[in-house]
């Protein structure tokens, strides 16, 4: 079967969410949501099922819920040999530790570079590079990309031969996500989206809600958005200088509910940064001001 007929015959699986649920997305693709839907989780958090035969692996654990490793040791289509983490967020990875011990599987992901809001749980058998491919059976590779912006050590995961992609909180379906300094960094987040565009992808298979089959104008949508609001942060600043965070964040992002702006200055925060990086932004105490 070739790439293309391989994309045509997966596109025909994609059930909606259905937490606690094995759903099957493709021949070599089973998706379990985890029942912890919320204002950060959304629907919940997805772990995958990638492999065939007796070569499984598992991506994104989820938090260490004893009834969501209950469910993936039970849903699993067959022996968990790994167990990939896209990042160390405390609803994607505690759960790596505890089906370690339960299964033997090698755990695979990256240790962040800062502690704060991180799994300090999580200890890789192992670190995985940028572009390394992982064989798991005879016809099921992954490949490793190196996708920081949300979180520094954050990976996506390429099944080669279907062109999905496993985006953890990279892309998220329906909403987007906070981008949280010092961890999190806009320049490389843009940057990590568009290198996505230059991969032959057929799917997105994110680490909340459905899978995306749309790829590319899902990517556009996000990079353009990012720089619509950093468009928008810089006028506000301009505007209103010098300012805080919580001054410039009612009028930047005045289309989301201010039971979300806490959430929201962290992203402010990290377009700040990247325009000073850029010489148009500086900081005076707590206060920003617009460089003409």
């Amino acid at each position: 079967m070739s790439h293309q007929d391989g994309r045509h015959a997966d596109a025909l699986h994609n059930p909606p969410v259905q937490p606690g649920v094995p759903v099957r997305l493709s021949a070599r693709v089973w998706r379990l949501t985890c029942g912890n839907a919320g204002l950060m989780t959304g629907p919940g958090t997805n772990s995958y099922f990638v492999g065939e035969g007796d070569h499984w692996a598992l991506i994104d654990p989820g938090p260490a819920q004893s009834r969501h490793l209950f469910a993936l040791q039970n849903g699993a289509p067959g022996p968990i040999r790994r167990i990939f983490v896209t990042h160390t967020h405390p609803d994607h990875s505690p759960g790596a530790a505890a089906l370690k011990r339960l299964t033997g599987a090698e755990v695979l992901g990256r240790v962040s570079a800062h502690a704060h809001g991180q799994d300090p749980s999580f200890a890789p058998d192992r670190e995985l590079s940028d572009g390394e491919r992982v064989t798991l059976g005879p016809s099921t590779v992954l490949r490793v990309l190196h996708t920081p912006g949300h979180a520094s050590n954050h990976l996506c995961y390429l099944l080669e031969g279907e062109g999905l992609l496993f985006t953890g909180d990279h892309i998220i379906q329906g909403s987007t996500v906070v981008i949280d300094p010092p961890d999190g960094d806009m320049q490389a987040y843009i940057d990590s989206l568009q290198r996505l565009l230059r991969e032959d992808l057929s799917a997105l298979a994110p680490g909340h809600g459905e899978r995306i089959d749309e790829p590319q104008e899902a990517l556009c949508a996000l990079i353009a958005h990012r720089l619509n609001r950093e468009a928008k942060a810089f006028a506000v600043l301009s505007a209103q200088q010098p300012a805080t965070l919580a001054e410039l964040c009612g009028r930047a992002y005045e289309d989301v509910p201010p039971a979300l702006w806490g959430l929201a200055e962290r992203s402010l925060l990290a377009h700040l940064l990247k325009l000073e990086a850029d010489g148009r932004a500086r900081r005076h105490g707590e206060r920003w001001l617009a460089v003409p």
